[in-house]
């Protein structure tokens, strides 16, 4: 096969992909078979190199929520606002703002420039933004500078997402998609680590920012060496160039079945004509709803109230927040290497079905700890026990699945601008739980606001048994036409 790409003169033109159609539909449809034998699946240790790239970018997405957890103290002590708590707010959600603009436009960019260059766009602002919250000697230098890597986290997790699940094989998407939630564990672990001198030590903080434009600058770089997605490649017309990256992803044998099954629903040298309003009716409003109301779902849950809240729920039963901390890094890491093993084995709706139902069990349990019938070490064993168990369920699906899930089950020429629609659902109402979650506290207490997340969980479970499709060893084009009708 390679040999073959050496010699063709044309290798980098834009080919007319529909030739590539008529040539696969003549030499036959039998997608497994090489010289009338079963070529089995693809190895899978071709395309993780590039994965375990792209998930660096989940990775910083993990790191930049929490590197000012340990380190809000210290800065506004620095840069003169301490006490100022509105002030200490705008540091924590400034990034949320940026995430939601990047998110916002994620699709218009990752359509326009390709995946490996969208990789490396979002790492640039995390450079330049964690440099001046770095070097800052002010209160807005830090505003700015996580303004600027806020939008890198918002381009990053539709960005690996949409990669992850198109440089995959079929029968491992579904483990490496996972990948991506697990390196979110890993970064959100690694800067609370890193965070811990940052009490002592003065300045230690800015320490904090520098570590992470490393696995930014390793982002940008290496991803120079990865392949492109051929979904995006054959998209734009240029078939040969899909082959050539098939076949480094999935080996020779592998890359005829591969470009037949993508020329199914997709059609090279398609003008990306995608209209925003196209995602809000017709035959995608079905596949753009699911994947909004999912995230709506994840973020209603409660899941961002515990991480951000639960400092708060442990001191209030004289447990170190250090110590919190750990428990809750360690617990998410641990359902997101489980979720990682069952992943393919027992599906995606399996996951979200039991993820939703255990955290509305677990829910239950903080209800009844908050309740006036528990006091004392009942009360302290049901509200901790509830939040740890909470945040290992979510874990086990909630949080690896949509993701993945949307990337599967959004069609082609609109894959990346409905994600992008989707990410930002997602990061509005993460904004607004996080902004809500205090006051209605105060307002409702607990009890109440606790039962309000397990009934918003318990919807969820109703949802995904309605209309979630099954798509564990479902190729995406074999998603996109069970879940399309017809044009």
């Amino acid at each position: 096969m390679r040999g073959r790409y050496v010699d063709a003169p044309s290798i980098f033109k834009r080919g007319a992909s529909k030739d590539y159609i008529n040539d696969f539909d003549r030499e036959g449809s039998a997608v497994h078979l090489l010289n009338g034998k079963d070529i089995g699946n693809p190895s899978w240790r071709r395309s993780l190199p590039h994965i375990l790239v792209a998930t660096l970018s989940s990775f910083l997405f993990g790191f930049h929520l929490a590197v000012v957890n340990e380190t809000l103290e210290s800065i506004s002590l620095d840069l003169g606002f301490s006490g100022n708590t509105l002030a200490e707010g705008l540091v924590v959600s400034t990034c949320l703002g940026g995430a939601f603009i990047g998110s916002l436009f994620s699709g218009w960019i990752v359509d326009g420039i390709g995946r490996r260059r969208a990789f490396q766009l979002c790492a640039l602002p995390m450079i330049i933004g964690a440099s001046m919250s770095a070097t800052t000697k002010s209160m807005w230098g830090m505003l700015l500078g996580r303004l600027f890597v806020g939008t890198g986290m918002g381009l990053g997790p539709p960005v690996a997402a949409l990669y992850v699940a198109e440089v995959s094989p079929t029968f491992v998407r579904g483990t490496f998609g996972s990948f991506t939630q697990i390196a979110t564990c890993l970064g959100l672990m690694g800067a609370l680590f890193i965070g811990f001198p940052a009490k002592e030590t003065v300045g230690w903080w800015r320490i904090c920012f520098w570590v992470s434009t490393v696995p930014a600058a390793v982002l940008a770089v290496c991803m120079e060496f990865c392949a492109e997605s051929p979904h995006w490649l054959f998209k734009r017309g240029r078939g040969i160039e899909a082959e050539a990256e098939f076949e480094k992803l999935l080996g020779g044998p592998h890359v005829k079945s591969a470009m037949a099954e993508l020329s199914r629903t997709d059609r090279g040298d398609e003008a990306d004509t995608v209209k925003f309003s196209e995602l809000f009716y017709g035959r995608y409003f079905k596949v753009v709803f699911i994947g909004s109301t999912l995230y709506a779902l994840q973020q209603l849950s409660g899941i961002n109230a515990i991480f951000y809240f639960s400092s708060t729920v442990f001191k209030s039963f004289s447990v170190p927040s250090d110590l919190a901390n750990i428990c809750v890094g360690i617990i998410n890491l641990l359902g997101s290497l489980i979720a990682t093993i069952l992943m393919d084995k027992l599906g995606r709706k399996a996951l979200l079905l039991g993820s939703f139902s255990g955290m509305v069990v677990s829910m239950g349990l903080q209800v009844i700890g908050a309740s006036s019938f528990t006091s004392g070490s009942a009360a302290l064993y049901l509200s901790i026990g509830g939040m740890l168990l909470f945040v290992f369920m979510f874990a086990l699906g909630a949080g690896p699945v949509p993701g993945l899930l949307l990337s599967e089950i959004l069609p082609g020429r609109i894959r990346a601008k409905a994600m992008a629609v989707c990410m930002a659902v997602h990061w509005v109402i993460n904004f607004f739980v996080g902004l809500l979650f205090l006051p209605l506290l105060d307002q409702l207490g607990a009890e109440i606001l606790y039962s309000i997340f397990a009934a918003f969980c318990l919807v969820a479970v109703f949802f995904v048994k309605s209309s979630i499709l099954e798509t564990k060893g479902k190729s995406l084009q074999e998603i996109e036409i069970a879940l399309l009708p017809s044009e």
